[in-house]
């Protein structure tokens, strides 16, 4: 019997308000307290004392903030091209009708549900320069390849590489769920007029998948401004701080440094970058439609 009045709310407040309870105690609070700490100069061991905005007036003037800011910048640019253009191209080949796709699918979303930890390992190793297998195959064709993540100018490179390559799966699950929506008899007219793969790709698949690539578009993008586990595993901000970026600098000025008014202060310039990415990715869709 459908309940009505306090009854109805008396249960749907027991059923909710224990998940309720977590999210304030857990999640809410804490987001709170980042942005009143963030007002703040607390290390941990003492009370935290008031400092109003000069965290954030300091930060305007650290050279170490700005570096950090260009290197997640100069990942966002590298990774978000590779990404799109590789998920879109793996979608567009396994978006095909024959036996064992399946397997193949789920072949190149292996990665995406890894651990973060053990890929960066992994790919740790093959970028050794001595042992390296990149650099081996490199070698075998007659490329000396280079120090990678020992060598400032290439130690952004092969953490964006990295993150490519775990990250391709994801993109391509979402961008193929967006190929398997666009009608086929679009390419088989396109096919009796003689269009080729280039030109179908063109007119066909990237306007009809507009829509799921910018939401591939948008998530990617605020996935590389929390770019982290890869960079402190791989090379842990180094060599020479070119790898910085911000989740890394928030964790070390936290728990490495004691500045826990200073680290929410990042934290709160962060969440200013996403949310910003996230109304323009907004209003980009609301002025599609």
């Amino acid at each position: 019997m459908y309940e009505r009045g306090w009854r109805r709310y008396a249960i749907l407040a027991l059923f909710l308000g224990p998940s309720l309870i977590g999210m304030l105690v857990f999640t809410v609070g804490p987001i709170v307290a980042s942005f009143g700490l963030s007002f703040t100069n607390w290390d941990l061991l003492r009370p935290p004392r008031l400092v109003g905005a000069s965290n954030y007036a300091a930060m305007m003037t650290d050279a170490e903030f700005w570096r950090t800011l260009r290197n997640t910048l100069t990942f966002l640019v590298g990774y978000i091209p590779l990404v799109i253009t590789s998920g879109l191209l793996v979608a567009v080949l396994l978006n095909t009708r024959i036996p064992g796709m399946q397997i193949f699918r789920a072949m190149y979303f292996l990665p995406v549900v890894t651990s973060w930890v053990a890929v960066a390992l992994i790919w740790r190793w093959l970028f050794n320069p001595v042992y390296g297998l990149v650099n081996n195959l490199l070698g075998a064709i007659g490329i000396s390849g280079p120090a990678w993540l020992f060598d400032p100018n290439w130690a952004m490179p092969a953490v964006i590489l990295t993150s490519v390559w775990k990250d391709t799966g994801f993109v391509m699950v979402i961008l193929l769920a967006g190929l398997q929506g666009i009608p086929r008899e679009y390419y088989e007219a396109s096919s009796i007029d003689g269009a080729n793969f280039v030109q179908r790709l063109r007119f066909i698949t990237i306007p009809l998948l507009a829509p799921a690539l910018v939401f591939a578009l948008s998530i990617s993008l605020i996935n590389s401004f929390q770019v982290f586990d890869q960079v402190y595993v791989m090379t842990e901000g180094g060599p020479a701080g070119a790898t910085m970026v911000l989740v890394e600098r928030i964790v070390r000025n936290a728990f490495s440094y004691s500045r826990m008014g200073y680290a929410s202060a990042m934290s709160w310039v962060l969440f200013a970058l996403i949310f910003a990415t996230s109304l323009t990715f907004y209003a980009l869709k609301r002025w599609r439609s």
